[in-house]
């Protein structure tokens, strides 16, 4: 089984008609749905928000069977993932995708049960910390991209479960939890 660093390719990757948008709709069917959980688990587990359409993204070619997915391959799995809510684009041109292996009420959910876990209702914590502090290390929040936090954050203050703070730079955003 191929793999990129502890990362496991499932046998697909290594089959070269997967590389090509299938012309019967069933097996494009298929097609799409691994690709989309290819997508999503390699994400999540490397921690990647963005994905550039042009960009050399790892997963969009398999060197050992000299096979590259076409622009249209990738934009077309794409739109598979932001029709299901898992991916939004973030330009007009659709080249660049914002990969949500978490819905934003997930991480809205994610992020309101660290607060539990953590004891910190009633705490009052900067969005940074949230982010790359040493609470949040070991957990999906550590590393989450500044965006999605902010949407997860702004549902949860919508939601009466938090107050969030506007400093002068997003160094300085804080939250306030409720009890």
């Amino acid at each position: 089984m191929q793999k990129f660093g502890d990362f496991k390719l499932p046998s697909f990757f290594n089959y070269p008609p997967y590389f090509t948008l299938q012309p019967v709709r069933e097996t494009r069917m298929k097609q799409k749905q691994l690709w989309k959980e290819l997508i999503l688990d390699y994400c999540r587990t490397q921690k990647i928000f963005i994905i550039n359409l042009e960009d050399d993204f790892p997963l969009f070619s398999n060197p050992a069977i000299e096979r590259s997915l076409s622009y249209e391959a990738r934009e077309a799995f794409m739109i598979s993932l932001v029709a299901e809510g898992r991916a939004e684009w973030m330009d007009k041109e659709r080249r660049k995708c914002l990969i949500l292996w978490h819905r934003i009420q997930e991480w809205a959910d994610i992020i309101h049960r660290f607060a539990k876990d953590n004891g910190l209702e009633d705490s009052v914590m900067t969005v940074e910390e949230l982010r790359t502090g040493v609470e949040s290390r070991g957990t999906e929040l550590h590393g989450i991209d500044h965006m999605v936090l902010m949407r997860a954050l702004k549902l949860l203050e919508s939601k009466g479960k938090l107050k969030i703070f506007k400093g002068t730079s997003t160094d300085d955003e804080g939250v306030k939890f409720s009890a």
